[in-house]
């Protein structure tokens, strides 16, 4: 990261950070601004669609023939944002790995608190199925709540006796809702986007009464065995610094393949800054050939 580089991430990260007692329509509002500022590369079409019943946003980039399947879940503590809204990033894994990315527009609390989002995102994954993609050609990517939703509906998937992605991508995942992670403390002066404070004034709104540490809330408590392949990224510059940290060491214990791959001095979701800065490329591009292998080593074994 140069000086420049620096200073420009430094100069959107406190236009970006929202104030945790502002009302969740304004909060809804604000982001709405903040991401039609940054419009999409020319290159790439948002379609919107539905899958169970569950809208989507289907993304797709010129010049490219699809060859695999992303099911992407957007971020927002799981009362923010939308499918459309995470298309610019979700994008650039379509990008890297020769996909078609569908986002999942899964319900937000409060108005739809636990199991909404949970439900939605494994009714997208079964009509994906149902539809006639083989699990081998999807792979599963998410950031922050996002990424815990994408490890929620891995595991509930295999719950329900269903087949598993080939391989998932997590950025910056929220996988404990009870907040517990060291550096909820130890990172709050570094992190201008996230603190415990205002991410506790929105796990009641997700909760509704149900226990924090369930499984389908905070996977960082469920049984992780049998999952695909995973890659968790992570700066070290953010407050959930320790759920990615924590989630990598629950998945190796059940024996699954993951990767940690932590970058020093970023921030939150650090990839969404692709275009200025050139960690989040990196990084991207680790992701990309992670996925790619693992959709091409299932082809392999499939044909």
């Amino acid at each position: 990261m140069s000086t420049e580089q620096r200073e420009n991430l430094e100069a959107v990260l406190r236009q970006s950070a929202f104030p945790a007692d502002i009302d969740i329509n304004e909060q809804r509002r604000l982001l709405r601004e903040l991401i039609s500022a940054q419009p999409l590369p020319a290159d790439v079409t948002v379609t919107a669609a539905a899958l169970g019943g569950v809208p989507t946003a289907e993304i797709t980039i010129d010049g490219i023939e699809p060859r695999h399947v992303v099911l992407y879940f957007h971020s927002g503590v799981y009362v923010l944002g939308d499918a459309f809204q995470s298309a610019g990033l979700a994008s650039q894994v379509g990008r890297r790995t020769g996909a078609k990315v569908i986002s999942v527009d899964y319900r937000l609390a409060p108005e739809h608190p636990y199991p909404a989002a949970v439900d939605d995102a494994l009714a997208a994954y079964e009509a994906l199925l149902h539809n006639g993609i083989a699990p081998s050609d999807i792979a599963f990517a998410g950031e922050s709540a996002g990424g815990g939703l994408a490890v929620a509906t891995m595991v509930n998937a295999r719950d329900h006796g269903l087949p598993l992605p080939a391989a998932a991508f997590v950025m910056s995942p929220y996988v404990d809702l009870t907040l517990a992670g060291a550096t909820m403390q130890t990172k709050r002066e570094v992190d201008t986007l996230m603190s415990r404070e205002n991410l506790q004034s929105r796990v009641t709104d997700y909760t509704s009464g149900q226990d924090a540490a369930l499984g389908l809330i905070s996977p960082i408590f469920a049984d992780l065995s049998g999952l695909p392949p995973l890659i968790i990224q992570v700066g070290t510059h953010e407050v959930l610094l320790d759920d990615a940290i924590r989630l990598a060491q629950q998945a190796a214990t059940a024996d699954v393949e993951v990767t940690l791959d932590i970058t020093p001095g970023v921030p939150h979701v650090f990839q969404t800054f692709y275009p200025m800065l050139d960690e989040a490329t990196a990084a991207l591009d680790r992701a990309g050939q992670f996925l790619s292998a693992h959709l091409a080593g299932a082809e392999r074994v499939t044909a």
